[in-house]
């Protein structure tokens, strides 16, 4: 195989991927603050990373996955409020609704899937690491903070200015020695949840919990940390920051997925142009949903709009449609090939949308065998495309969706319109050609085509 590169946020620049260790790659996601439903925004990070995913395993790596949960923040604890019910309980609601998601859109789970409320003593040793070596101080008041004029290579991810930062604006900045100094811990406030440390009750920071979690299960150097653009400043820097003030190499290579955007602007809550992945889902299966967020290159603003979700849609199902077709005419399915043409567009920097042009001559090809009847280029095309959806995590066949209702969701759909069909041929053979006409309307005002053949009737979604 050739060699892998990816877009390093950190050098800004397209660079060779070579492990930490040969043939194990090892990956932070940062994942979900989990105090409201997913929208589509949420989802592509998942959908994004997932990909990337599958390409190493396939390139032969053993790939160990880490995507956190943010169990405790102030949103949570707004939410909270509002719903009346345990902030645990809002937490705890909220990560089944992403982890419902996620298995809709067969995004795998991942191999460890820490909560930050469950590393409360790695984040206190940690804060340890941090004020001994002088990095980090406790005013007395009960919180913690990171001293950022005392480190050498921040904002080396986002290339600010210290100077020209806002203030971190996450705690009182009346026991900050700089409003620039940012929060590892926070101390309790009446009424909130709060966890014992040697400089008094409270609970963490944002940024803490990633650095400590990340550690405890990969290591103090690990190869490629993920996430949205929007988390580049301030979290992801001051993740950097801690982490190497306490001696961690930290990661070796920074990969930021782009956003969903609507009108221009990233979805968001605060903009009210959420789209709740469970309201999508009544609209297109999760296959379908997987391949528009996953069709765009990683790095590409994504523009959201129901027209483009349906002509996404519309497209994958011309490519499961022959796939069902070409299983009728070998009688068996043929096994997924990944192409050296494919691998070499994966290669550089995970080339999707060069990779489904590359689909779209396989499918071309392959109906084109269809009406000729050559078996053999059929099972040909059928590998290739197979080949690339198993990357993607849209080959219709996978048992994943099978198990999340898709595959039910056909076989009904079958049944049904087998069911129409012999009622139209018994029309026609007692020469009811008005009511055979009438049946091939209603179906074809379904979105269906009956295509007659020698063979009986087939039928594909328009």
């Amino acid at each position: 195989m050739s060699a892998l590169k990816l877009y390093d946020t950190a050098t800004r620049t397209v660079r060779d991927f070579t492990p930490i260790k040969k043939g194990e790659v090892s990956i932070y996601l940062c994942g979900a603050t989990v105090q409201a439903a997913p929208h589509i925004g949420h989802i592509r990070s998942g959908v994004n990373f997932d990909i990337l995913r599958r390409w190493l395993i396939a390139s032969g790596n053993n790939v160990t996955f880490v995507r956190n949960v943010t169990d405790i923040d102030d949103k949570i604890l707004q939410k909270a409020i509002v719903e009346k019910t345990p902030w645990w309980a809002v937490a705890m609601k909220y990560e089944r609704a992403f982890n419902d998601a996620y298995a809709a859109l067969n995004v795998l789970p991942p191999t460890y899937e820490p909560r930050a409320t469950g590393h409360i003593t790695q984040m206190i040793e940690l804060m340890e690491t941090l004020i001994s070596n002088g990095s980090a101080y406790a005013p007395g008041n009960g919180d913690v903070y990171l001293e950022v004029r005392k480190l050498k290579r921040y904002l080396t991810l986002s290339n600010q200015k210290l100077d020209d930062l806002l203030p971190a604006g996450d705690a009182d900045e009346t026991y900050k020695r700089d409003p620039r100094d940012f929060a590892l811990w926070k101390a309790a406030k009446p009424g909130e949840p709060y966890w014992p440390t040697p400089w008094g009750a409270g609970r963490p920071g944002w940024h803490l919990e990633c650095s400590a979690m990340a550690e405890a299960y990969l290591g103090k150097s690990f190869d490629i940390h993920g996430g949205g653009l929007d988390l580049i400043f301030p979290h992801h820097e001051n993740e950097i920051a801690q982490s190497e003030a306490a001696g961690s190499d930290f990661a070796k290579l920074w990969m930021h997925n782009a956003w969903v955007t609507t009108a221009g602007e990233k979805m968001s809550k605060s903009l009210g142009n959420s789209l709740l992945v469970t309201e999508i889902l009544k609209r297109v299966r999760g296959v379908e949903l997987r391949w528009y967020l996953g069709s765009a290159h990683y790095r590409s603003m994504l523009e959201f709009s129901f027209e483009a979700l349906e002509e996404s849609a519309v497209a994958f199902r011309r490519i499961e449609n022959f796939l069902n077709r070409a299983v009728e005419v070998l009688g068996k399915n043929s096994e997924p090939i990944i192409s050296k043409e494919f691998t070499k567009l994966m290669d550089d920097d995970l080339a999707v949308p060069q990779a489904l042009a590359l689909l779209s001559e396989s499918l071309k090809s392959g109906n084109s065998a269809l009406t000729s009847g050559d078996s053999k280029k059929i099972a040909e095309a059928t590998s290739h495309i197979r080949g690339v959806l198993s990357i993607l995590g849209c080959d219709p066949f996978d048992r994943a969706y099978a198990q999340s209702g898709n595959a039910n969701f056909s076989e009904a759909m079958d049944g049904l319109i087998a069911l129409l069909l012999e009622q139209r041929e018994a029309a026609r053979l007692r020469k009811d050609f008005s009511a055979a006409d009438s049946i091939r309307d209603r179906i074809t005002s379904l979105g269906i085509t009956i295509e007659d053949t020698a063979d009986g009737p087939r039928w594909s979604v328009n």
